[in-house]
Parts: structure tokens; C-alpha cells; sequence
């Protein structure tokens, strides 16, 4: 088996293993390591909404520590995404307040169609610190084209900011107020009030359409407080409280008309108000439930709009309010409820249910998958030449260590039969240093490869090869003599013959010296080199923070360990083979000294007293 090869199975290996894992897991992007399922369920078993919705709708998602793991997003939460059921499709989406610290984030998602009786689900994914990970945020994309002002009122010491396409941000500012219906909130004290100017998009014809929605949380009762109004001569439009009771009030050319009344609400609790204005009238629904109706249409107007204190002089609001919208249609019931029901009260819970956090599998998932992705391309070119000196590595290591158990058997075998002779040192070698005598039968086949293998036959093979050119074959073994001289040449070819036989024992050793010496180096080299980018990109941005800094510092440091991955098992390589090498070493010493003196034993004459220069 060749490294190409070896290197080939291992790359068809780990992109089957990513292919059966992205199919298993059905990930939309492997880069996010989890997801949570969260369902808009308008049916039976969450909150029945049998009236149609009518096209997109932006919906609030809370979340806390309960039901999702802050620490696993990044600060700002630039990670989230979300992500429609057939994993595909990325759904626009915006943040209102994201707190890691406080474990307290809502995010406003524009689902294109929450079908009526049924659950609609869709996919939040978090869980990326890698350079992927963005802000992707679109808040004037979040709502359709028919929605003309969106206030979440989270700012602090500026005029609330619109939300919505036309961008109708307000003149002045409101006081804010913390832990609102979502969020910040803002708080009306009666004289106060917010001038929203008025603006092509707020245009009102009249008898047309509008609709106008909001949380309000009154203090104490009182006789008249205006919570929102529109003047312009004569014509005006009030929304208001008359002893804790809502009511809508319009007045066109003079004539004006006031919804009847109904229950009071509580003061100090939350309640949503919708005002639905279209051509057979206005109604007037509290917490998506219809309320009172007026049997008017709306005036023409096309003034400043006023949040709280009355321009006309009248008491204002006093309480806090949250998330006004308004639009220049007429919204569905549908609609309506799902905004009542999804921002807050004890139906949000059950409307907008959030799953459990599902972990990414794949093998590029998690801290390891953050170092790849993090890593630059010189730590990718350092890590493939490493990875080629590792299957270098491995491969000498296979087959020399295969080399080795076969002639430490062979040199056993060979040995085992060397003790039988007494007189012929030739008896196992007939010239063919591909073949082996069966030695009387006790040699089959099998054995005599084996026999091939050792390295201690070859070197028998010299030395037999030399006495068969110094000694007739036909001459009896008590009348073969060879001088002092011959034995000292004989010993010479066999000792030349050991070291070849050493250099074959120790070819390709030099490659995991390579790998123990080279590998960390170069890993080194792929870390500093790491570091240095990193830091340059850091002061080039001027972005220092620690999400920043650490997966640059990280992916560099990874060069180094893939440096000693390679090192550290083709150490221990080594040190066994070295070992292994030095056995088979000592083995032909070993023998080389058993031939020569029982060749001088056996072809010596009786007065010769060197025997092979010792």
C-alpha cells in the first residue's frame, strides 16, 4: 500500500462520515452547534386562533436562561438565526434586547404565514464564535410593507425610533421605564407627552383604513386620560381611558362620536388595546377580544400624532406603555389576536413554545469545529505538510515493524536448523540464495520463506557461498582445509554483508527522525505565524475583545499540537524499532562469530592458531 493511497482511504473516510452525520442530523449549517424548535402553535392544544391571520406576521420569541443557554451565543447574540421548518429558508429577524448577563433577550421574527387551527414551527440556531457567526439583523424588513410605525420604546434619553420601512421616528422623548410588557417601556406621568410628526405614510383619507396597536399599564383612575390623538382642526381621533374604561373618540367637521363603554380595566396590570378602523366603522378590541365599536369612519387627518398629554389641553395618560404599532390597513381578527396573545399575558407561554436545545454531531461541530473554522491558511498549509509527515510516519512504521516480525522469525527458524550441522557448513545453501534445503524434511515450503526473510540466512549464504569457491564439493569434509588468510576474507565478505543487511534494517528510519525533529518545529512556526495575523487583523479592525482574540489564538495553537501529534507517536515509534533493529544487529554479530569458528573448526588446519583475526 502506497502513502497515496493510505492518505486517499483516510480522506474518503472523513467525508463519509460528515456526509452521514449532516444527513442524519438534517443541520441547515454546521457552523451553528444548536437549535431549538419553536412553534407557533394557533391550534387547539396551544392557543386557538380560528380566524385567518392574513400574510406575515413579526413574532416576539423570550428568552431566558430557562430555555436557552446564553453562553453557548455570542455577546451581542449576532449568532442567532432563525430559520423556517424545511431548513432552508432564513427568516428575517430582529433584536429588541439581548443580555447575556441578565439572561434576558426578545427577538422579533418575521414568520411569513401562521396558518389558522394549526402549529407553524421554525428553527432558532446559535452556538457560532467563528468569523460566520455576523450580525444578520433586518428590523425594517422584520414587518410588511403595510405596517407604517413600530416603536418597542428601548431607547433611553432619545425620541422613540421607528421600526418599521418609513422611518417615522418621533420629535421628542419620552421618559423610560425598565421591566416593561417586553423590555424597556415608556412611562407617561399626564403633562408629558411623545410628538410623532406627521409623514405621507401616516396619512389618514377619510372613512379609510388603520389599525393601531399597544400595551398600557394605567395607575389610578382617572376621569378623563388621553393615552394617544390626532388633531387637525376639526376634525381629531382619541384614544383614552374615561375612569379606568377604554373608549375611541372621533370627531369630523364638528360632529363627534365616542365608543360605549364596558369593563374598567385594573390599574397596575397590563392590557393590550387595538383600535380597528376601516370603512363600515371602528372597533375597539382589549387583549384581542372585541370590546366596543364605534359606527363611524375615520376622520381625514394628516397632523402630528401625540403619545400621553393632550394637545387640545385635556389630562393625559399616566401609566407606562409598550410596543406600539400602527398600520394602514385594517388587520384581520386573526391578526390581532396573535399580536395580544404572543407579546405577553398568560397565553404567550402557550402560543410561542420553545423546544429544548437539540447539539450539533457532526465532527465539525462543537470547540473543535470553532479551532477549524478559526484556522488561517498558512495554519492550513502547516497542517498538511504535517499530516503528510504523519502518514509518512504511520506507513514506515506498518511496514518496517512487518519487516522486522518477519525476519526475527526467519532468524529463528534459520537458528533452529543452524545447530543441526556438525561438519558441512554448506548443508543449507546449494548457491540459490532464493532457495533453502529441506534439511533432511524438516524444512517445508512455508518455512523455507520464511528463511528468505532473515536477514542472519543471507549472511549464512555469503559465508557458504565463499567456502564452496575455497573448498572442492567433491572433496571429503576431514580433507577440507582453508588457511588462517582465507578465513580472515571469508569473515570480511560476511561482515560487509552485516552492514548491508544494518542498512536494510534501518532504511526509512530517517523519516520519523524527520517527524520527531521536524513536526513541532513546524508546528511552531504555524503558531506564531497564527498569532501574528491574528493580532494584525485585531489592530487593523480595532475590534479588541476577547471574542476577538481567542478563536484566531486558539486555531493558531492548533498547529502546534497537530506539530506534536506527529512527533509524539513517531517517537515512540522510533525508540521501538531502534530496539527491535539493535535484536536483529546484535543476532547477525551473534552469528557471524558462531560461522567463523566453526568454520575454522571444521576447514581450520590443526596448526593455525589465528582464527579470524581475534
Amino acid at each position: 500500500m502506497t502513502i497515496r493511497s493510505i492518505s486517499k482511504y483516510i480522506c474518503m473516510a472523513l467525508l463519509g462520515l460528515e456526509a452521514m452525520s449532516a444527513s442524519a442530523q438534517a443541520w441547515w449549517n454546521n457552523d451553528w452547534t444548536v437549535r431549538k424548535k419553536i412553534t407557533v402553535d394557533a391550534s387547539s392544544k396551544g392557543v386557538a386562533i380560528t380566524d385567518p391571520v392574513g400574510g406575515s406576521v413579526a413574532v416576539l420569541v423570550r428568552l431566558h436562561e430557562a430555555d436557552f443557554q446564553f453562553a453557548a451565543a455570542r455577546e451581542d447574540g449576532s449568532d442567532l438565526r432563525f430559520v423556517s421548518e424545511d431548513e432552508k429558508t432564513v427568516l428575517t429577524h430582529h433584536l429588541e434586547k439581548f443580555d447575556g448577563l441578565l439572561g434576558e433577550a426578545f427577538a422579533w421574527v418575521k414568520v411569513p404565514e401562521v396558518k389558522p387551527g394549526e402549529a407553524t414551527s421554525f428553527w432558532l440556531y446559535y452556538g457560532n464564535q467563528g468569523n460566520s457567526g455576523v450580525k444578520l439583523e433586518d428590523a425594517k424588513a422584520t414587518y410588511d410593507v403595510d405596517t407604517v410605525l413600530v416603536y418597542h420604546f428601548n431607547e433611553k434619553g432619545t425620541a422613540p425610533a421607528d421600526f418599521s420601512i418609513p422611518g417615522n421616528n418621533a420629535q421628542s422623548a419620552g421618559a423610560a421605564v425598565e421591566g416593561a410588557m417586553i423590555g424597556r417601556g415608556l412611562k407617561l406621568a399626564g403633562k408629558t407627552a411623545v410628538s410623532v410628526p406627521a409623514s405621507p405614510s401616516l396619512l389618514w383619507k377619510a372613512g379609510g383604513a388603520a389599525t393601531l396597536s399597544f400595551w398600557i399599564k394605567p395607575s389610578a383612575p382617572v376621569p378623563e386620560a388621553v393615552i394617544l390623538s390626532r388633531r387637525e382642526g376639526a376634525n381629531s381621533f382619541v384614544v383614552g381611558l374615561s375612569n379606568g374604561v377604554p373608549y375611541v373618540a372621533v370627531a369630523a367637521g364638528g360632529a363627534a362620536q365616542k365608543s360605549g363603554a364596558g369593563a374598567a380595566l385594573a390599574p397596575g396590570a397590563w392590557k393590550h388595546l387595538s383600535v380597528v378602523a376601516e370603512a363600515g366603522g371602528i372597533q375597539l378590541l382589549v387583549d384581542g377580544e372585541p370590546y366596543a365599536s364605534l359606527a363611524a369612519g375615520l376622520p381625514a387627518l394628516n397632523g402630528p400624532l401625540t403619545i400621553g398629554g393632550d394637545t387640545a389641553g385635556g389630562e393625559g395618560f399616566v401609566g407606562e406603555m409598550d410596543e406600539l404599532q400602527i398600520a394602514k390597513v385594517a388587520r384581520p381578527a386573526g391578526f390581532l389576536k396573535m399580536v395580544a396573545y404572543g407579546q405577553g399575558g398568560e397565553k404567550a407561554g402557550r402560543l410561542v413554545v420553545l423546544g429544548a436545545d437539540e447539539q450539533a454531531s457532526t465532527w465539525m461541530s462543537g470547540t473543535f469545529g470553532i479551532l477549524m473554522r478559526s484556522l488561517t491558511v498558512d495554519g492550513w498549509v502547516v497542517i498538511g505538510v504535517l499530516a503528510v509527515m504523519a502518514v509518512i510516519s504511520w506507513w514506515v512504521m506498518v511496514i518496517k515493524t512487518s519487516y522486522l516480525n518477519a525476519n526475527a522469525k526467519g532468524n529463528a527458524l534459520f537458528m533452529s536448523e543452524w545447530r543441526h550441522l556438525a561438519a558441512d557448513l554448506t548443508a543449507l545453501d546449494h548457491g540459490d540464495p532464493d532457495k533453502v534445503r529441506s534439511v533432511g524434511g524438516r524444512v517445508d515450503s512455508d518455512a523455507e520463506k520464511l528463511l528468505r526473510h532473515a536477514s542472519v540466512y543471507r549472511i549464512y549464504h555469503i559465508g557458504a557461498e565463499e567456502i564452496r569457491h575455497r573448498v572442492a564439493g567433491d572433496a571429503a569434509p576431514d580433507t577440507r582445509v582453508l588457511s588462517a588468510r582465507s578465513i580472515q576474507a571469508i569473515r570480511a565478505s560476511m561482515d560487509a554483508g552485516m552492514v548491508r543487511e544494518t542498512q536494510k534494517l534501518n532504511q526509512l528510519m530517517v523519516f520519523l527522525t524527520i517527524a520527531i525533529s521536524g513536526g513541532p518545529f513546524l508546528g511552531l512556526l504555524g503558531t506564531v505565524v497564527g498569532v501574528m495575523i491574528t493580532f494584525a487583523a485585531i489592530a487593523a479592525a480595532g475590534d479588541v475583545n476577547v471574542n476577538a482574540i481567542a478563536p484566531g489564538i486558539a486555531a493558531a495553537l492548533v498547529a502546534t499540537v497537530a506539530g506534536l501529534v506527529v512527533a509524539i507517536p513517531a517517537l515512540f515509534g522510533y525508540n521501538y524499532l531502534t530496539s527491535r533493529v539493535k535484536e536483529a544487529s546484535n543476532d547477525m554479530h551473534v552469528f557471524v562469530d558462531e560461522f567463523v569458528t566453526k568454520m575454522a573448526e571444521f576447514y581450520g588446519d590443526e596448526n593455525m592458531v589465528d582464527i579470524g583475526g581475534h
